[in-house]
């Protein structure tokens, strides 16, 4: 596990082919560990279309690692505003029933108030969609280890024994094609990828696909806070209206359920399914796109990796999509590093779809489980439900918008590159997040005696949380030094710590998930590094 001797440019460089959040995460996590990587995108700027607006807690979190939190929180839905769900027949005939889950500002309340691994580091977020992109192309464009290739398309590549060449094209047409080189290449090219079609990656699909129309639009009529400030209303008609920036951005979306629809005035349908001569005062943008649940066949071939929508497409229901391709970034992000520092072993690379594609599977039934609620009002509506069973059936579904569990409960329990966790499983709860630390599962969030976040003190590669209040974990600091692993050694006084832990030592990977833990270093501290770093074979 010596490190290799130094790579020319081009061979120690990662493409990303794609600059939307998921591409420009991809190319922050891998500066962090100081890899360089260029980023192409067809565009010169970010879509002024929002797409997604719901950041996860956990999102956050693995953003903050990069230091983007604070400037996204400056830009999205105040923190006080309500994640509330109106569903109704007619805007103006008020909700058949409201779901309401707790704002960011509440959710920070709870989280000072309690300190047992059960609440996370970051409340989640609402931003739009366009902003986030924005700022994360703002940040790639500045960083010094970050090339930025807009007005690009990819047309083809090839790979050899020493990495792959990308040829790129202007996306304008005009002008003369070029050539980039890189050791790896990634697909954040979004759900038509062409990386995953030259690749030839099939697609596993579940379920329906249908089209979908949205017009995003600013309105200031007073009728759409008639029922007080809210996230979603939900329309039985078959409309669903966003409310984009909590103030007097708004996004109508709608299933082209015929031909008819599809050459209809959009304004005019979202006003008839909303049942509301709505005021628009300006139309910013429409857009149609495919609503489908499907996953990638492989996430990888060779070189060539794929991460984000290229790989899995989801409904926006339940705010799966975005959020798991910003934690597929992350975790192939710190695993093309350990590669290209020379770390990293074959198992390491193999791991990410190991890892993240299970993953997938499992939130694109979490996504189908909410999708069929908003599937089935319109159809109840439709065959004549009236508004007593109407409410009756979505007041049973209103545990929905209480999903911690979902985005804090990712398991790795098969990775290749994690040891069989000792005792029984731990428990997952689809409304929180349960406590426990197992190889595979994300660190719980933890606040010191002395004020200090765990997850502020973690390094960029792997750290070994110490409570031993000895020399417990030195041996496996000191093999991790000789076989060039990066890893932080943490002291932590703290019986809270330790409790929480059940274990002296702790060692966590860069991205915040659990890789071992035990009390006292493994009499072969090499072999669990090997593993770990994806050099047991």
């Amino acid at each position: 596990m010596a490190r290799e001797n130094p790579k020319p440019a081009d061979e120690a460089r990662v493409v990303v082919i794609g600059a939307g959040p998921v591409g420009c995460v991809l190319a922050l996590e891998l500066a962090r560990h100081g890899v360089p990587s260029t980023v192409v995108d067809r565009l010169p700027q970010a879509s002024r279309h929002p797409k997604m607006d719901y950041v996860s807690a956990r999102s956050m979190e693995l953003l903050r690692r990069l230091g983007l939190g604070e400037e996204l929180r400056s830009l999205g839905v105040p923190a006080n505003h309500p994640f509330t769900f109106l569903w109704m027949d007619k805007f103006a005939d008020g909700p058949l029933s409201t779901w309401t889950y707790d704002s960011p500002a509440v959710l920070a309340a709870r989280m000072a108030a309690v300190n047992d691994g059960s609440m996370p580091r970051e409340p989640y977020l609402r931003v739009i969609g366009s902003r986030l992109e924005e700022v994360c192309r703002s940040r790639c464009r500045q960083h010094p280890l970050i090339e930025f290739l807009e007005d690009r398309v990819l047309t083809g590549f090839t790979e050899d024994a020493a990495g792959v060449t990308a040829e790129l094209a202007p996306a304008s047409g005009d002008g003369t094609t070029e050539q980039i080189r890189g050791r790896f290449l990634v697909g954040c090219d979004g759900a038509g990828s062409t990386v995953r079609r030259l690749l030839d990656i099939g697609l596993d699909d579940l379920g329906p696909r249908a089209m979908h129309q949205d017009v995003y639009f600013r309105s200031t009529d007073p009728a759409l806070r008639s029922h007080g400030p809210f996230f979603l209303a939900i329309a039985a008609r078959g409309l669903t209206l966003v409310s984009r920036d909590g103030d007097q951005t708004w996004t109508g979306t709608y299933p082209l359920l015929s031909p008819e629809d599809a050459d209809r005035d959009p304004v005019e349908v979202v006003r008839e399914r909303l049942g509301l001569e709505l005021k628009i005062d300006e139309v910013l943008t429409t857009a149609r796109w495919e609503g489908r649940l499907t996953v990638a066949d492989s996430y990888r071939k060779g070189s060539v990796f794929l991460a984000g929508d290229a790989a899995h497409q989801f409904f926006p229901t339940g705010g799966h999509g975005a959020n798991t391709g910003l934690g597929d970034a992350i975790d192939l992000g710190w695993k093309l590093a350990a590669a290209l520092h020379g770390w990293g072993g074959p198992t390491l690379l193999d791991s990410y779809e190991a890892e993240r594609r299970p993953t997938a599977l499992f939130n694109r039934e979490m996504c189908f489980n909410l999708f069929e609620v908003w599937r089935r009002f319109p159809v109840l509506h439709a065959v004549g439900a009236d508004r007593e069973q109407l409410a009756g059936f979505l007041d049973q579904e209103r545990y929905q918008t209480s999903n911690l569990g979902i985005h804090f409960g990712v398991r790795y329990a098969g990775s290749p590159v994690l040891p069989p966790a000792d005792g029984p499983a731990a428990p997952w709860d689809w409304a929180r997040i349960t406590p426990a630390v197992r190889p595979g599962l994300r660190l719980p969030s933890l606040r010191l005696a002395d004020g200090a976040e765990v997850f502020d003190l973690l390094g960029p590669g792997f750290t070994l949380l110490d409570s031993s209040g000895s020399h417990a974990g030195k041996p496996l600091a000191q093999e991790a030094e000789r076989l060039g692993l990066p890893l932080l050694r943490l002291p932590v006084a703290d019986a809270a710590a330790r409790r929480l832990w059940g274990r002296d030592l702790v060692l966590v990977r860069p991205d915040q998930h659990v890789a071992w833990l035990g009390d006292s270093s493994p009499a072969d501290c090499g072999r669990l590094l090997r593993l770990v770093a994806g050099n047991a074979n």
